[in-house]
């Protein structure tokens, strides 16, 4: 049989679809019948009461198109969605002592999951099934080859269609169907992109932006790098293009590494690496820049992601502040705190739990966490330390359908995951590995250096001079290796050890054997003793001497001496906080360096820091 648009419909569908214009299509594509290949299989599945299976590689809209040809063409329908790599056997089905009202003996009872009792005709969407464990397939098989879970009759139940998706690729699942009794049960087929309506839709999504010329590049590139640039991941990179982020910031991190666009040549040796110019022409087709930098980056993300509604993935070192950072952002957006989860002390039961109903469904009561009413974040902090595989399936459940246990979330703004690089300062890191299906569930993946995080001020908000005196000695005296060592937790342990005048060599990570990490300690000794240094406090006690030797110094060059390296490096290296204690000895400051460095203290700089210079700039005394 030939399936095709013009195939006889049945089941109380709507008409076809009134065309949306879009800036990308303001008339339909040619050659458009007003349903996509998979579309089509969809609905001749459901009027001839197959289960359908779908193949198709991550990302290009097999799950997507579900949720949008269902309510579009089955209004009085609904879509039950099962993530089958995030079920655990008790969601499904569960047999639970009962009291028989004939007897009043216990007897068991087979109940079922509550979303396959809708109450309303639906159709059944069994995800990722070949990443499922065992015990979930056979159940799924029960349900694929016969529409039936336990003693339940599916159609009973109001089920019209039976689908299960699945990415064929052996990376991204556990097993194949091998068994031929179950395969003779299913009609299949293998899909594509250009299977899916995903240019429509995506064009849908960014109505005012003319994304042809997007659609262009994509298309020229070579399939290798299609399947990499897969269409979810070019919708990432188009958010972030269009918030003025680093388009590369929408390339997932698979295993802690930034995904490449690298096709292998015949040998099997990687051939030429073309993301930069892709991203860039990507860039230039939108009319937007694509930043090497971002100042202040975890901030304005965090912001972005609660504005949006974003899922984000924040990967640095252990120690940098990250997790604090994120935090005070949200109760800036919010108000309050977000939802907080450290993964390796999670357990499912955190998360939820099934219960029996009195109707005899199987339901799932939600942590109270993510039923409380008004606006949430979540933050998954050690993203990739998950404490067991159970926990992990639910989360990935939460992170990529922003529901649990089939419920949706309500108030949910956006999802924070934090995490550690693979490798750290040449160790290996004890944390999880990903497949590229899960790294592509997150708009924005950033990594971040331990200066992208602003922990400084709240150090020296906490602690005082004390705090400007040990990271003076971190910018200046260590180098950076030494400021991988010491990490913005170790700053801190080594102020509270000198305040109680304990050995600061303890506040180091011990490594065993009597070995600390390799920082020598001698130039904070010397600061914390009150011995011979410079900082924006001490220039500021001496302002006219610091005036005199620099304008001596633009005597003898026009780009000054080595007094003027010192202010400009004391300049750069001050937090904020400092420098507006101190802003009026900064603008003299200024007034005497060269315009080179003065220039340079607004690039690169966040929001905040550039106000603060353009002030300094103004208060600059007119010779």
């Amino acid at each position: 049989m030939t399936i095709t648009a013009d195939t006889p419909q049945t089941g109380g569908r709507t008409a076809r679809p009134v065309w949306k214009a879009t800036a990308t299509f303001p008339e339909p594509p040619k050659g458009w019948k007003g349903a996509s290949k998979l579309e089509e299989f969809i609905d001749a599945m459901i009027d001839l009461g197959q289960t359908g299976q779908i193949f198709g590689e991550h990302g290009i809209g097999k799950t997507a198109t579900f949720f949008t040809h269902i309510p579009d063409k089955y209004p009085d329908t609904a879509l039950v969605f099962v993530p089958a790599a995030n079920l655990t056997p008790d969601d499904l089905l569960v047999n639970t002592p009962v009291r028989d009202p004939r007897t009043n003996d216990l007897v068991l009872r087979q109940l079922i999951m509550r979303q396959l009792r809708p109450g309303t005709p639906f159709v059944l969407l069994i995800d990722d099934a070949l990443q499922a464990g065992e015990t979930i397939q056979s159940q799924l098989m029960q349900v694929a080859c016969n529409w039936t879970l336990g003693e339940f009759d599916l159609r009973e139940l109001g089920c019209i269609g039976v689908f299960l998706t699945d990415n064929e690729s052996l990376t991204e699942t556990a097993t194949r169907r091998s068994d031929l009794a179950i395969l003779d049960r299913m009609v299949t087929v293998k899909i594509t992109a250009t299977d899916t309506s995903w240019r429509i839709k995506l064009a849908e999504r960014f109505p005012h932006h003319d994304l042809s010329g997007v659609f262009k590049i994509w298309t020229g590139l070579s399939p290798a790098l299609r399947q990499l640039l897969s269409p979810r991941t070019l919708e990432h990179i188009l958010d972030c293009a269009l918030a003025g982020f680093p388009l590369e910031w929408g390339l997932p991190l698979l295993n802690g590494d930034r995904l490449r666009l690298v096709e292998a040549l015949k040998d099997g040796t990687p051939g030429p690496d073309r993301t930069d110019e892709t991203l860039d022409r990507i860039a230039t087709a939108l009319g937007v820049r694509n930043p090497e930098h971002t100042p202040d980056a975890v901030r304005r993300v965090v912001r972005e992601a609660v504005a949006r509604r974003w899922a984000v993935l924040i990967q640095g070192p252990p120690g940098c502040g990250k997790t604090e950072v994120v935090r005070e952002v949200v109760r800036e957006e919010l108000g309050h705190d977000p939802i907080y989860f450290s993964l390796p002390v999670t357990n499912v039961e955190d998360l939820c739990a099934p219960v029996p109903t009195v109707d005899g469904s199987l339901d799932n009561l939600l942590a109270q966490r993510f039923t409380a009413p008004g606006d949430k974040v979540i933050v998954w902090d050690e993203y990739n330390r998950p404490k067991d595989k159970s926990a992990f399936a639910k989360l990935m459940e939460i992170t990529q359908e922003w529901s649990i246990a089939g419920r949706r979330i309500p108030g949910l703004r956006a999802q924070i995951a934090l995490q550690n690089p693979p490798y750290h300062l040449g160790r290996k890191m004890l944390v999880a590995r990903n497949n590229i299906a899960q790294a592509t569930r997150f708009t924005a993946s950033l990594q971040v250096r331990p200066e992208d995080i602003p922990a400084n001020e709240w150090l020296i908000a906490t602690y005082g001079p004390i705090a400007e005196t040990v990271l003076e000695w971190w910018k200046a005296d260590i180098d950076d290796e030494g400021r991988e060592w010491i990490t913005k937790r170790t700053l801190e342990r080594l102020i509270k050890l000198h305040r109680r005048g304990m050995d600061l060599e303890m506040a180091k990570v011990y490594l065993g054997d009597g070995e600390y990490a390799p920082v020598p300690l001698n130039a904070l000794e010397s600061r914390l003793a009150d011995k011979p240094r410079t900082g924006l406090g001490d220039i500021a006690a001496n302002l006219e001497a610091w005036e005199q030797r620099l304008r001596a110094g633009n005597e003898v060059s026009g780009e000054g001496t080595n007094d003027t390296d010192v202010v400009h490096q004391v300049l750069a290296n001050a937090e904020l906080s400092q420098l507006r204690e101190h802003i009026d000895t900064v603008a003299r400051l200024l007034a005497c360096l060269p315009p080179k460095l003065k220039s340079s203290y607004l690039v690169g700089q966040s929001e905040e820091k550039q106000r603060f210079w353009i002030d300094a700039f103004a208060r600059m005394p007119r010779n």
